[in-house]
């Protein structure tokens, strides 16, 4: 029987290097935010032919989508 010998490289390791900076988290919580109210723009008990459930929330969607996409192609520094 041959035993391995096992190294720990845990106190050898580099620090741990996200893929994203923090500016980019940033900008995704702002996004999911963006969504969210695009989406709480579009309850309620209005008339469901509304404006602001027809047209303005869904533009809000999508623009937080847009931002969401934003931050996650933008480099790092």
């Amino acid at each position: 029987m041959t035993q391995k010998k096992t190294t720990s490289t845990a106190t050898e390791s580099a620090p741990v290097q996200f893929v994203f900076g923090k500016s980019n988290y940033r900008i995704m919580l702002i996004s999911i935010a963006v969504v969210a109210l695009g989406f709480i723009l579009m309850i309620g008990d209005t008339d469901i032919y509304d404006f602001r459930k027809i047209i303005l929330a869904p533009i809000v969607v999508l623009i937080g989508f847009g931002i969401g996409f934003f931050a996650i192609l933008k480099k790092r520094k």
